[in-house]
C-alpha cells in the first residue's frame, strides 16, 4: 500500500477520502500505519497544563535553539509565550507581564544544573490614561507619541555554580518592544517597527521581543474525537492566523558553551511569577516540545510547570513507560514497542551519543544543542531522521517538523520499526526570515474582507480623512461625515453614521487632561 503521510511529502493531496475508505471498509490494521499521523499531532505547550492555561502571559508556547545560519559562530535561542494570539484581539492587546521573569536557561556540562540564566523583565508604561485606545494614531516608530500602551525590558545574565547565583550583570536596560501589530491603519509600515525592535547587548548579543506569527505548524483538531471521529479533520495548520509573543537572543558560542572541546549545551524556558509576598515562584517550564502535552499525565502536568531539570527523575517513568503508544494500539492495532523506552530516554533525557549527548550527562528533560555543528544549507524538515544532524532532536529550529519526528520516534523508528507517520501539515503558513530574529511577522489585526464600498490601504485613509491622523495635526475645521455600509448574509443593509463621533474623538485627543 502506497503512504498516504510519506517522508518525501508527496502523493498527500485528495487522501483523506482514502483513509476514510480504509476505516469504513474495517481496513484499520491494514490502513493505520498511513492513516495514523492525525491521532498524535498536538500543541507545543499551548495550554498544556490545568493552572497555566487559565494564565496565558506565563504560558511558554515553544521554545527553538539552533546555530544561526548566517551567523554559525552564534547561536539563536527563540522562545514564545501567550498562546493562541488573535490579530484583532483588541482594545487590551498582548504585552508580556510586569510581575514575571522570563528566564532561559544553559546547562553547558550536562549536569541538569543550569550554570547560566539570561532574565526578561519587562515594565509597561500608558502615555494617556483616558483612552481606551491602544494607539490614537498611526504608528511609524517605536518612539511614536500615537503609541499609547509601550513596553521596554532588561536583561540579566545570572550566572550559576551548584544552583547558587555567582554573578549578575546587567546586559541590556529599557529596550522597547515590538507592539501588537493592530492593524494596516494603525501601523502601515510594521517592517519598520519590527526592525526598531532589534537591539545590540553590551555582551556582544543581539536580543528581540515583540509578537510574532506563531512558528509552530500542525493540526489541532485531534481534540475532536481525533479529527472529527474518522480522520476527516486533517492537513489544515490550526496554528495559522495566530500570533505569540516572542524573545528572541542571539549570542556568541563561546559565550553559552562550556569549552570547544564540549560545546554541547542544554536549553530550557520557564516563566517565575511574583506572588502575594513578593517573592517569585515558577509556574511555566519548557525544553524539548510536546513533553507536558502528551509525556506527563494529567496529575503530573503542573509538577512539571514548577520543577526543574534536576528533578526529572521523579518523571521517568512517564518516559520509560509512555501513554501514546498504548493508545496508538488500541485505536489502530499498531503494536507498541516493548518497554522499558530506553531509546526515548537517550533521544530527550540525554541526548544522542556521539551528536549532541554531554559527557557524564545527568537524564534531565532539556533541548540539547551542539554548537559545533554547522547549518544545513538545505535543511531537511525531518531533521537527525532524515540525515540533516543541524536539526531536531539536535535543537531545534523553526522549520523542524517535530510532530512528524516525535511520532516516529515514539513509534519505534529508532528501534527498526520504520514508519512515515505524520500529521499532513510540514510547514509554516509563513516564511521565516534569513537573518535575526527569523521569526515571521504577526498577522495583522486588520485581516479579512472589507466592509462592502471599501478597498484597501491609501483609499481607506483618505475615506476616513484626517480622523486617522496623531493629535495635534489636524489640519482644517470642517467635519468629515463618513457612512460605512455593509450587507448582512440574508441580504438586508445597515448604514452606521459616524462623522459626529469621529469629529468629537479628533477634539477629544487634542484636548489637554
Amino acid at each position: 500500500m502506497t503512504p498516504l503521510f510519506s517522508r518525501s511529502g508527496t502523493g498527500r493531496k485528495g487522501l483523506i477520502p482514502l483513509i476514510c475508505g480504509a476505516l469504513a471498509a474495517g481496513g484499520l490494521a491494514a490502513a493505520g500505519a498511513t492513516a495514523l499521523g492525525p491521532e498524535a499531532a498536538y500543541a507545543s505547550s499551548h495550554r498544556e497544563a490545568p493552572l497555566i492555561s487559565g494564565t496565558p502571559q506565563y504560558d511558554n508556547t515553544d521554545l527553538y535553539a539552533f546555530v544561526s545560519p548566517d551567523k554559525p559562530d552564534t547561536t539563536t535561542i527563540v522562545a514564545n509565550w501567550i498562546p493562541f494570539e488573535d490579530p484583532a484581539g483588541g482594545p487590551n492587546f498582548y504585552t508580556f507581564a510586569d510581575d514575571a521573569q522570563y528566564d532561559i536557561h544553559i546547562d553547558n556540562n550536562g549536569d541538569a544544573q543550569g550554570e547560566m540564566v539570561f532574565r526578561y523583565t519587562f515594565k509597561t508604561r500608558t502615555k494617556n490614561g483616558n483612552t481606551f485606545l491602544y494607539n490614537t494614531g498611526p504608528v511609524t516608530s517605536l518612539a511614536d507619541p500615537d503609541l499609547n500602551v509601550t513596553q521596554t525590558y532588561d536583561i540579566d545574565l545570572v550566572r550559576l555554580r551548584n544552583q547558587r547565583v555567582v554573578s549578575k550583570t546587567k546586559l541590556a536596560d529599557d529596550v522597547p518592544v515590538a507592539p501588537s501589530n493592530v492593524g494596516k491603519a494603525s501601523m502601515p509600515d510594521y517592517g519598520k517597527l519590527r526592525s526598531q525592535a532589534v537591539y545590540r547587548t553590551a555582551g556582544g548579543a543581539t536580543t528581540f521581543a515583540g509578537q510574532a506569527d506563531d512558528p509552530f505548524f500542525l493540526d489541532l483538531r485531534v481534540f475532536d474525537l481525533l479529527y472529527g471521529g474518522n480522520l476527516t479533520e486533517v492537513g489544515r495548520d490550526t496554528l495559522k492566523g495566530y500570533n505569540v509573543n516572542t524573545i528572541a537572543l542571539q549570542v556568541p558560542n563561546d559565550l553559552i558553551r562550556e569549552s570547544a572541546g564540549q560545546p554541547v549545551v542544554g536549553v530550557w524556558s520557564t516563566t517565575q511569577r511574583r506572588n502575594a509576598r513578593g517573592a517569585y515562584t515558577q509556574v511555566s517550564r519548557l525544553g524539548n516540545p510536546l513533553v507536558n502535552e502528551v509525556v506527563n499525565p494529567q496529575k503530573d502536568k503542573d509538577k512539571f510547570n514548577a520543577s526543574a531539570p534536576w528533578d526529572d527523575a521523579q518523571f521517568l517513568k512517564n518516559v520509560t513507560q509512555p501513554e501514546l503508544p498504548k493508545l496508538i494500539e488500541g485505536i489502530y492495532k499498531i503494536k507498541a514497542p516493548a518497554e522499558p523506552r530506553n531509546d526515548l530516554v537517550d533521544v530527550f533525557l540525554k541526548g544522542v551519543k556521539g551528536l549532541n549527548q554531554p559527557p557524564h550527562v545527568r537524564p534531565s528533560e532539556e533541548l540539547r544543542l551542539n554548537t559545533s555543528i554547522k547549518p544545513s544549507m538545505h535543511p531537511k524538515r525531518l531533521g537527525v531522521l532524515d540525515g540533516d544532524n543541524a536539526g531536531f532532536p539536535n535543537g531545534r529550529r523553526l522549520t523542524d517538523d517535530v510532530v512528524d519526528e516525535a511520532l516516529q520516534v515514539v513509534e519505534g523508528e529508532l528501534l527498526g520499526t520504520k514508519n512515515d507517520l505524520g500529521d499532513a501539515v510540514d510547514k509554516n503558513d509563513k516564511g521565516f526570515g534569513k537573518y535575526f530574529p527569523y521569526v515571521a511577522e504577526p498577522t495583522s489585526g486588520s485581516r479579512g474582507p472589507l466592509a462592502k464600498g471599501t478597498t484597501a490601504g491609501a483609499d481607506v485613509r483618505s475615506q476616513l480623512g484626517d480622523a486617522l491622523q496623531p493629535a495635534g495635526s489636524v489640519t482644517g475645521g470642517t467635519d468629515n461625515t463618513v457612512l460605512i455600509a455593509g450587507s448582512a448574509a440574508s441580504g438586508a443593509a445597515g448604514i452606521l453614521l459616524i462623522g459626529t463621533a469621529v469629529a468629537w474623538w479628533r477634539r477629544r485627543m487634542q484636548r489637554p487632561y
